[in-house]
């Protein structure tokens, strides 16, 4: 037990250096990261499905898609292409689609639904980073990178997560949703999102392109929703059949379990900031 606890700590510090790292370095970073993230999470996803038996669901196809979307969003919004180099993804989607009237397989509704949830479920999160990064001035149109917003979607739901296990630890009691996850107590949860929106305050006083409100409502935003996609993996993974998603982070699980969370909290983000037209 004292050895899995001391990989899943450094595996978890290493994480996040270079998560962190990558996002503060600069957009060719971030790029870089997220569309490695966003293939390998596709890659899993689309694994995990075929190993069920419920589909079959081109992997290797599906990965490249996810990170194409998250390039060519990359690319719009930093204003280094138009919106022409969207164009190739709609068409991979297509591909997707009619490749089923010639493969003959046994359930080709199940090998649509599943390689389109990788990409709707999986891959716009990813590419939604971008609009959370880049923002364009209305008036000069010039392209500025913000690596705080994404960053401190992250940082919120790591606050989130110590702050759920070690109240839910302390003195949980009452399941939050013990049909799906039966770990999971709303003490921990209430105390996770309490220490999410204290960091956002800390946050807003070093940052203060958004006010405190703003901070701790986005703070909000990101622990209810990410809450909800901790859920949602859950659900998956209970009708899989699984314990992990994967084993490529030791002690951790594999990518879907590290980014579970986000794939809900990114797109719910995005809708926020518009709604303030912050984005």
């Amino acid at each position: 037990m004292k050895s899995n606890f001391i990989l899943r700590a450094l595996t978890g510090i290493v994480f996040v250096v270079v998560l962190a790292g990558s996002i503060l370095v600069g957009p060719y970073t971030f790029a870089l990261l997220f569309t490695l993230i966003c293939a390998l999470s596709v890659h899993e996803f689309a694994r995990l499905i075929n190993q069920s038996g419920a589909a079959r669901v081109p992997a290797m196809l599906t990965g490249l898609c996810g990170a194409f979307l998250v390039l060519a969003l990359w690319g719009f919004c930093t204003n280094t292409a138009g919106s022409y180099i969207l164009l190739p993804y709609p068409a991979l989607l297509l591909y997707l689609i009619i490749r089923e009237l010639y493969l003959k397989q046994p359930n080709p509704v199940a090998d649509w639904a599943y390689s389109m949830m990788s990409q709707l479920y999986v891959a716009l999160p990813f590419a939604l980073l971008n609009v959370l990064a880049f923002h364009t001035h209305p008036q000069t149109g010039e392209v500025t990178y913000n690596p705080m917003l994404p960053l401190s979607l992250f940082i919120f739901l790591w606050m989130s997560d110590t702050g759920a296990y070690c109240v839910g630890s302390l003195i949980g009691r009452r399941r939050l949703f013990e049909r799906i996850s039966p770990k999971k107590s709303w003490e921990g949860s209430i105390g996770g999102g309490l220490l999410s929106i204290a960091s956002s305050a800390l946050i807003a006083h070093y940052f203060p392109f958004l006010t405190t409100l703003q901070w701790m409502g986005l703070a909000l935003v990101v622990v209810l929703f990410g809450t909800w996609g901790d859920l949602t993996e859950s659900l998956l993974k209970r009708h899989l059949g699984i314990k992990d998603s994967g084993t490529i982070l030791p002690g951790h699980g594999g990518m879907l379990d590290r980014f579970d969370s986000s794939l809900m909290a990114i797109p719910a983000s995005v809708l926020y900031l518009y709604a303030l037209r912050l984005c």
